[in-house]
């Protein structure tokens, strides 16, 4: 009897300490969250303060016509995409999804590091298009991906207040490890994040609308 009893204290200890386990991962893995929708929040305040508006860009356009002069990027589309430096990194401009009340700032280069901060360029430009940005599904980052739906409209603006806009074509699920798959230059811009559980990949493909 006093084997059983030790047996059964040693089950209902180990258990206590894999539930403690368990609620720890979950309350670390809600500060990762937590720490990154603060930090993406940040940057995009910053990173808007110095964006120019649409109304100071259209006037900067219109005087560029008035004297018969095309915008930068247009007349050299494979130029680089400008970039603003924030507390150490470069950033490209600002992803927005109005139907999901979404707005994030987008890092020029992907690192594994740098998508803890932000969503992130993995290849392309706004420009040539086939621009495909990448974030973790935090809910503060791309989580809302799966909410999208065909026909939703997602606007890109760079650095220097010229604005993309385009609309949602299909949302595909790409194998975890096909994220060179998400490059085609079919598609203007294409947002990726992770499944639940990490083990397939969503891919919101876009075309452009002006």
């Amino acid at each position: 009897m006093k084997r059983k009893g030790k047996a059964g204290i040693a089950l209902i200890t180990a258990g206590s300490l894999l539930l403690a386990a368990a609620l720890l991962l979950v309350g670390y893995n809600l500060a990762d969250e937590y720490r990154a929708g603060k930090a993406a929040e940040h940057v995009l305040e910053v990173l808007q303060q110095q964006i120019p508006t649409q109304e100071e860009r259209k006037a900067q356009e219109d005087a560029a016509l008035e004297q018969t002069e095309l915008p930068d990027y247009v007349l050299n589309p494979d130029m680089e995409m400008p970039t603003q430096e924030i507390e150490g990194n470069d950033y490209i401009g600002v992803v927005d999804i109005p139907s999901l009340g979404l707005s994030l700032p987008v890092m020029s280069e992907w690192s594994y590091p740098k998508l803890k901060l932000a969503p992130c360029r993995y290849y392309g430009s706004a420009y040539t298009g086939c621009l495909t940005i990448v974030a973790h599904n935090y809910h503060t980052h791309f989580g809302l991906l799966r909410e999208v739906l065909v026909g939703t409209q997602v606007l890109f603006t760079d650095v220097k207040g010229r604005q993309f806009s385009y609309e949602v074509s299909t949302v595909e699920t790409i194998e975890a490890t096909a994220i060179e798959d998400a490059v085609s230059s079919v598609w203007d811009l294409t947002l990726i994040t992770c499944t639940t559980g990490g083990q397939t990949r969503l891919a919101v493909r876009c075309l452009k609308t002006d």
